[in-house]
């Protein structure tokens, strides 16, 4: 199991850019699929991006061109700049690391995109 813990998020005006990363403690972080999901109020998580152990990535297509999903895995962190925020990127960023049977989640951080 790695234990997930997330910085950054907070309130940006739309157009505006932020920065949310992960680290991961314990596990065997540069083997996971690591990245991140959101959660707007009354919707369900989405995945906005998640990175393979190998450098590959699956972005939302609502975020392709604006997000930016990397890993460092010598620090065991994933970071994702998002660029060109909207109103509807407002939501609650999970970090996400997942191998196998194991499935692990930060704690959330809130990104607020205001006109």
């Amino acid at each position: 199991q790695v234990h997930l813990v997330e910085s950054g998020g907070g309130v940006v005006q739309a157009g505006g850019s932020l920065r949310i990363s992960c680290v991961g403690y314990g596990g065997t972080f540069p083997t996971y699929d690591v990245g991140w999901y959101r959660q707007a109020p009354g919707k369900q998580r989405e995945l906005v991006a998640l990175m393979s152990p190998t450098g590959t990535i699956n972005y939302l297509e609502s975020v392709k061109g604006r997000f930016i999903c990397s890993r460092d895995n010598a620090k065991n962190t994933v970071t994702l700049q998002m660029n060109s925020l909207k109103l509807e990127d407002t939501a609650v960023y999970y970090c996400n690391a997942k191998s196998g049977w194991a499935n692990n989640w930060g704690q959330g951080t809130q990104v607020t995109v205001t006109e």
